[in-house]
């Protein structure tokens, strides 16, 4: 049965793109385990919009805002995060639409977030037989970069977009820079909000990759996308070399502690 008492702080937040089938069943996943769940459709054309509306119609935990034409996973994200923060709630669990992430840990994730409301809670992947190895590498490439852009401040993996982030920490990062709006918003959020002292909390959780007779959709490109972060972490590296020292002290006062 779906989760029927509303959070007033904490609620999920799941940006969709032309997800095909699967968003259905992401969503019911979701409601099933919180409530609110929030869908902001960013610009889609597959008819996967009218489904959803009908689906909240339904259901008063689940609300869909809808984009006019697609922006960006970031920017979908910073839409839910301004409305958020408008009626008062603090955080968001982003997950993505298409069934690759699991819905039965979101009580899990909002529990170590409302213990520590401070930080952020970052899915540590566990993958599947059927993850790409290319992008297993891609990803193993942007956490040795993140690591060393926050001194090893502890983001277990930069990449993995289920996740608990404080809104106005978030959004304050995003207002002040004009990128993050597409596939580079997930690890330049989790180093952003380091350097803000934002600690991060890492908890493993499991991701499945689904083959396209399964339902999966994939809007990876794999020229643009590596492009797109190659350049975040060179944008990224000259931040970190200017925010060294500052780096460098808060890291140890975090040891001291």
């Amino acid at each position: 049965m779906p989760q029927t008492r509303p959070s007033s702080t904490h609620l999920v937040l799941i940006p969709s793109y032309n997800p095909g089938v699967k968003v259905d069943e992401t969503v019911r996943s979701a409601r099933d385990n919180w409530n609110p769940v929030w869908v902001v459709v960013d610009g889609s054309t597959d008819g996967s919009t009218e489904r959803l509306q009908a689906m909240a119609a339904a259901d008063s935990g689940l609300r869909i805002i809808v984009l006019p034409h697609n922006q960006g996973k970031g920017a979908a994200v910073l839409a839910g995060l301004d409305e958020a923060a408008a009626l008062g709630f603090t955080h968001v669990l982003t997950m993505d639409s298409d069934g690759q992430h699991p819905a039965w840990l979101i009580d899990t994730f909002m529990q170590a977030s409302l213990a520590r409301p401070g930080a952020m809670v970052l899915g540590m992947p566990k993958f599947d037989a059927n993850a790409p190895l290319l992008r297993v590498y891609w990803r193993r490439m942007s956490n040795g970069l993140a690591h060393l852009e926050t001194l090893w401040s502890g983001i277990g993996d930069s990449l993995y977009g289920f996740r608990v982030y404080p809104v106005e920490p978030l959004r304050e990062v995003m207002r002040r820079h004009t990128w993050m709006r597409r596939f580079d918003f997930d690890p330049e959020a989790a180093v952003r909000l380091c350097w803000a002292g934002v600690r991060p909390v890492n908890i493993e959780a499991p991701v499945r990759y689904f083959r396209a007779d399964e339902g999966g959709v994939s809007h990876f490109n794999y020229l643009r996308d590596n492009l797109l972060l190659s350049s975040m972490h060179l944008r990224l590296f000259f931040g970190f070399l200017v925010r060294l020292p500052s780096l460098l002290s808060q890291r140890l006062e975090q040891r001291r502690h």
